[in-house]
């Protein structure tokens, strides 16, 4: 998936995906680590105070930079990382994403993203030209004829001084951000499902609501949740039945489950969003094992899924 690495890289200094990931929400940090091949993850957590972090893309959002500092360095400190790269996971609404079709595309990362940045400006309030931006290719068609082509392209942008705020902070810590990746993108990265997939991510501040197909992905939509517990629930209701009627649209057949990931389980979300038609599954349930200190709220599906495959 799209992330931001250091210098636009995809891996860490030493060639491969960090062995160690934290995701930051406004309730702590939530560390994994995979400290030997073939071993399980161990996981720890750190609360962070009411208004630490407060996510979003117009203003800092690193309110209490070293209380969120001291929480990044106390996690990943309980379970040892082997070296200091790590995968930082951050709020979906840190960041913005897209799935974005082009006629065609330059095929050096260094000629497409001017193009990415042009087609962006005005999809983002915020400076494009000065964001951070990284993309993949999730598919590309037609290229045979050499006409009509379409090329279908997984953008993540980002306001520069925001993606600076986090980065900053783990490298107070003692670490290195291998890359960064918003919370769903991670999360998605967990799931492993031949099949199209309908997945959900629910913060206290948003939910993201995704269909995958093998390794294309055909919706990634993040709304904000209102403060109020009535409406909070009616929205999450509305985007899930947006979800799953776009699903039936594309994929001509209702969806059966929702892939659920996010604060609280699958019992709770299933009763949140009131359908008798869906059943709601864990991207990844609580480890029985592994628990380094006392975990938070924070959802396992970030991080998992940032260590999916990871040796």
């Amino acid at each position: 998936m799209a992330q931001f690495s250091n210098s636009m890289k995809t891996s860490s200094q030493s060639g491969g995906r960090p062995q160690a990931a934290v995701e930051l929400a406004p309730e702590g940090a939530l560390a994994a680590a995979i400290q030997a091949a073939g071993e399980s993850a161990v996981y720890a957590f750190a609360s962070l105070p009411a208004g630490a972090l407060v996510p979003g893309i117009a203003e800092a959002n690193l309110r209490q930079p070293e209380v969120v500092t001291e929480a990044l360095r106390t996690a990943l400190e309980q379970v040892s990382p082997r070296n200091r790269y790590v995968t930082l996971i951050i709020p979906d609404t840190s960041a913005r994403v897209f799935v974005l079709d082009f006629d065609t595309l330059p095929a050096k990362a260094i000629e497409a993203l001017p193009v990415l940045r042009f087609r962006l400006r005005k999809m983002v309030p915020f400076d494009s030209e000065h964001a951070a931006v990284s993309f993949q290719v999730l598919a590309q068609h037609g290229e045979e004829e050499k006409s009509g082509a379409i090329v279908k392209v997984l953008a993540t942008v980002m306001p520069g001084p925001i993606l600076a705020e986090y980065e900053a902070a783990v490298r107070a810590a003692g670490y290195e951000p291998g890359s960064v990746l918003p919370s769903s993108l991670a999360a998605l990265a967990a799931l492993d499902s031949p099949h199209p997939v309908l997945a959900a991510n629910l913060s206290r501040l948003a939910l993201t609501t995704a269909i995958t197909s093998g390794d294309d992905l055909l919706l990634y939509r993040t709304v904000e949740l209102p403060e109020d517990p009535a409406a909070r629930v009616a929205e999450v209701q509305r985007s899930v039945a947006v979800a799953a009627a776009y699903f039936e649209d594309k994929l001509s057949s209702r969806p059966r489950q929702v892939h659920y990931a996010g604060i609280g389980d699958a019992r709770e979300f299933a009763i949140a969003i009131a359908d008798a038609q869906l059943t709601v599954l864990e991207v990844a349930p609580a480890p029985v094992t592994g628990a380094a200190t006392t975990l938070g709220p924070i959802g396992f599906a970030g991080v998992m899924g940032a260590l999916a495959g990871v040796a």
